[in-house]
């Protein structure tokens, strides 16, 4: 086994603070000759740390196929410094193909006292919000404006690393090391995508709510409601997005959103429609200890579909049933309202925030 040890440059592009105290914190990535722990070789594992002077870069390398033992014997003892793991895609490949590595060696290691940080995992559920192509990390990077050029990806190295263990040849050993080393390096540039779960997953304060009018090109007026919501946390990378009934544009740690508003009459769908009658002539439903004085002809059990009540006013579209009573224009219908009053909407801090979240999710939905 050969180690390799030196200082390495890790910019501050995201507040690592937020996961852990640096010296808790290990960054790890790993090269292997397959994808199975059970079948095929793991080769080199590598990771960076801060020591509490400065950032450093530890390489184990198997020089022989018989190192692999080794290899993970230093790589766990290591480990029992850390408390903390951070990755990309670990949770699926590395720590599952290591576990595999040291039950087919006989080794009883693990990895149950420590916190895994899955930087894909983390993102995936935002993936439609970030219109990410795919989660490779690759797409990652350009979305966030990073490049990096990588000559060889991990399927190429197989066969560079099988012929360095018949030649033992300095130059395949430096594309194998350096390949891993700017792995680890390019970590810190795809961090800052870390934000937009920080801010997706977090608290938002309205901070105003105002009421305006648009006037269509047959000159109708159309109401619409801005709505400015801040969060602890910024994004680096602005977005925007346009979908009925909503805009949004989503900057550093602003969200700002106009909505449109609907102005009409909206059905109040009754849930225990059981307990209902239906007045054809008046389109509406009563509950049965009313209904039972309304003249049989003029009645009819009531339906699912049918079992409502009317409601004319000005609406704001909600994406769940946040406020009650809530509204839609028929029964099938997905989306739901609630009465706009621009006094009292906006009291509740609790509610102000989920509404954010409410938005966001029919958003992931509806991409």
């Amino acid at each position: 086994m050969i180690t390799i040890k030196h200082p390495i440059e890790f910019p501050n592009t995201y507040p690592l603070d937020r996961i852990g105290p640096l010296k808790d914190l290990l960054f790890f990535d790993i090269e292997t000759t397959g994808f199975s722990g059970e079948t095929s070789q793991l080769y080199l594992i590598g990771c960076t740390y801060f020591d509490g002077f400065g950032w450093k870069l530890i390489q184990w390398f198997a020089d022989t196929r018989q190192a692999e033992k080794e290899l993970l014997d230093a790589f766990f003892e290591f480990l029992k410094r850390f408390k903390i793991l951070i990755h990309f895609n670990g949770d699926r490949f590395d720590i599952p193909y290591l576990l595999k590595c040291c039950e087919r060696l006989g080794l009883d290691y693990h990895f149950d006292d420590l916190i895994s940080i899955d930087i894909f995992k983390k993102i995936k559920p935002y993936r439609k919000l970030l219109k990410l192509e795919n989660m490779k990390q690759k797409s990652i990077e350009q979305f966030l404006g990073v490049h990096r050029e990588d000559k060889y990806n991990g399927g190429q190295l197989i066969d560079v690393y099988r012929e360095y263990l018949h030649t033992h040849e300095k130059f395949l050993f430096d594309l194998l090391i350096l390949h891993n080393a700017d792995d680890l390096r390019g970590m810190p540039s795809i961090l800052p995508i870390l934000n937009y779960a920080d801010l997706f997953e977090s608290d938002f304060t309205l901070c105003s709510h105002k009421l305006y009018s648009y006037t269509d090109e047959a000159g109708y007026s159309h109401p619409f409601v801005n709505l400015l919501w801040e969060s602890p946390y910024s994004v680096p990378i602005p977005l925007e997005y346009t979908l009925n009934p909503l805009s949004l544009e989503l900057h550093d740690n602003c969200l700002a959103c106009n909505l449109t508003l609907y102005e009409g009459t909206l059905k109040y769908f009754y849930p225990d429609y059981q307990n209902y009658y239906y007045l054809p002539l008046e389109d509406t439903a009563i509950h049965k200890s009313i209904g039972e004085y309304v003249d049989r002809s003029a009645r009819k059990k009531a339906t699912a579909k049918n079992c409502y009540s009317k409601k004319e006013g000005l609406f704001l579209p909600q994406f769940g049933s946040l406020w009650e009573p809530s509204f839609k224009e028929e029964y099938k219908s997905s989306l739901t309202y609630t009465l706009y009053d621009d006094k009292t909407l906006w009291n509740d801090t609790v509610k102000n925030s989920h509404y954010a979240h409410e938005i966001f999710n029919y958003l992931t939905g509806q991409l």
